[in-house]
């Protein structure tokens, strides 16, 4: 039943309900791009040497200091060709109950040897459930801190996400990191500050953007308690802003992604994802008293009910829905004033996160950037069912990337995505409709057409040769053609493994690759003696051990 709120959130229904014309869907098999023509503007992600900031007592290669430089062997820097590689930080890297960095020494050892294989730098998740996690306004940065000094001394760049989700799915989890606990409490107040499915299946990953703009957290809405998050966040770390936090990438829906919640994010990485369908997330009284403002603008008060009927289970068969079947209901006059509300405000909540976060890091020579997920799985459908569950209104009819692409360019945001390493033809082994190939294009396109820059990622936690090709045939696919292409990669993530062997060789050699110098070999000094990271492990096994 439609909850009609004195409350309702301030949304024009215009914004939502109007019919444009849908954009025909694009093949990209013969697709070819023409190297005459440059983009009219390209955002760029740099590394300021020989910086004016003051150093604070941290050693710095941008000190200018050359023989601090060579000390740590991280030189290489200074001549960066190519596409830079970041590596993200393991999850557990504070403690959870002091906020302090754990594992020091083995962190210690795990910089100095990216550093010295020619890694750009890391990728520093900085979670909203640690921060400010007993009161409001009162923010924890100490084991932030140290994590951006230990960078800075080993000559590597920052880039740190604004992570206003949940992590993990329970307490029993290693990873996990709940929102902060003023904020469960005011969910248990008043349980629509979560999402909830059609069943009252409430997700608690990330607060329902219905109430983005409302005062349900001790007088300010969520929009304000991620921008005062973000103003400390800027404020507290000022002097390393531009120098060595080179990016700003922020949290925007479960996982840090520009989505809905309408798979929990821990199935998504499993491999029976592929029948997932997914359930629309707009039963919260928030969403359901927009979408029935919406209705009743546009005098349709027969759709003011709720999500679509005939949506099906979430493992069924798209074929066997009445909604998202080829020829479904996905593709009527409801389910276009539907899908258009539902991705609407999706959008309309990427606009207004990326005007703040444009206005506080304005001036700071930080790149700021957010995060599409990467639904894959029903992409050779008509429909593209878990795509619309999730709020991107992409069918073979319509293009669902380029409205975010565009909110993205307006604001200077990079975007980022990942399933650079996963190829259709494992995929489809597992389910014959899956193409993440597809869907990685589509969505390089629309950053092409819009002229923002890319960060790729993968979706496993480990990469082999062949994964690594793939994320380098990827990337060229997005540069190929550009004059000065703007593309990184964040390497998911850092762990022991990485540094074994085998992997290290294999993740060293595609690093160089990414940086397209073929004569680049990092050297790492050690007691003395030059060891060669291309060929042995001696030079990470400390990193190996301490974890």
């Amino acid at each position: 039943m439609a909850i009609a709120s004195p409350s309702a959130p301030n949304f024009s229904a215009s914004f939502c309900c109007s019919r444009n014309r849908p954009t025909q869907f694009l093949r990209f098999s013969s697709l070819q791009f023409r190297k005459t023509c440059p983009p009219t503007r390209r955002l760029t992600i740099s590394s300021r040497l020989n910086s004016s900031t003051p150093s604070n007592g941290f050693v710095s290669p941008d000190n200018g200091d050359l023989q601090d430089e060579l000390q740590h062997g991280v030189s290489n820097h200074s001549i960066r060709k190519g596409s830079p590689v970041f590596v993200t930080l393991p999850v557990d890297v504070l403690s959870p109950s002091s906020g302090m960095m754990k594992r020091k020494k083995a962190m210690a050892t795990s910089f100095r040897a990216l550093a010295a294989a020619g890694v750009e730098g890391v990728v520093m998740e900085v979670w909203w459930g640690l921060v400010e996690r007993d009161s409001p306004r009162i923010y924890n940065w100490q084991g932030y801190l140290e994590i951006v000094a230990l960078a800075k001394r080993y000559g590597l760049k920052v880039r740190a996400v604004m992570a206003f989700h949940q992590c993990g799915s329970q307490p029993s989890d290693p990873s996990w990191i709940p929102l902060p606990q003023w904020v469960l409490k005011e969910i248990d107040k008043d349980s629509d500050l979560a999402y909830s499915d059609r069943f009252g299946r409430r997700n608690m990953e990330y607060l329902s953007l219905g109430c983005d703009i409302l005062p349900v957290l001790h007088g300010r809405s969520p929009i304000q308690a991620y921008a005062d998050f973000m103003k400390n966040f800027r404020n507290t770390f000022r002097l390393f802003l531009g120098g060595i936090i080179t990016g700003i990438q922020v949290g925007m829906g479960p996982a840090g992604e520009l989505r809905y919640p309408s798979c929990p994010s821990q199935k998504l990485t499993r491999a029976w994802r592929s029948r997932e369908l997914g359930e629309f997330q707009c039963y919260d009284k928030y969403m359901l008293a927009s979408l029935n403002a919406c209705a009743r603008e546009i005098g349709m008060r027969e759709w003011v009910n709720g999500g679509p009927i005939g949506a099906g289970n979430l493992g069924q068969d798209p074929e066997s829905t009445e909604f998202f079947k080829s020829d479904g209901s996905w593709n009527t006059p409801y389910g276009e004033f539907f899908l258009e509300w539902y991705s609407g405000m999706l959008l309309l909540h990427a606009e207004r996160i990326c005007q703040e976060t444009e206005t506080i890091f304005r001036g700071t020579e930080v790149s700021t950037s957010g995060k599409v997920a990467g639904i894959h799985w029903h992409y050779g459908t008509q429909s593209h069912p878990s795509e619309l569950t999730a709020g991107y209104y992409n069918t073979s009819i319509r293009d669902g990337y380029l409205p975010i692409a565009r909110i993205f360019g307006r604001y200077g945001f990079t975007m980022c995505c990942k399933c650079f390493e996963m190829q259709d033809a494992q995929e489809q082994q597992m389910n014959p409709v899956s193409s993440p190939e597809g869907f990685l294009k589509q969505l390089l396109l629309a950053a092409r057409i819009c002229d923002i820059p890319l960060e790729g990622e993968n979706s496993a936690t480990g990469l082999d040769d062949e994964s690594f090709k793939q994320v380098l045939k990827m990337s060229k696919f997005y540069s190929d053609g550009l004059e000065r292409p703007s593309f990184s990669f964040n390497f998911n993530r850092m762990d022991k493994n990485l540094f074994e062997y085998h992997n290290w060789v294999s993740f060293t050699r595609f690093v160089r690759q990414m940086a397209d110098a073929n004569i680049f070999r990092a050297k790492l000094d050690l007691g003395g003696s030059d060891i060669w990271l291309s060929s042995t492990p001696a030079a990470v096994s400390g990193a190996v051990l301490a974890y």
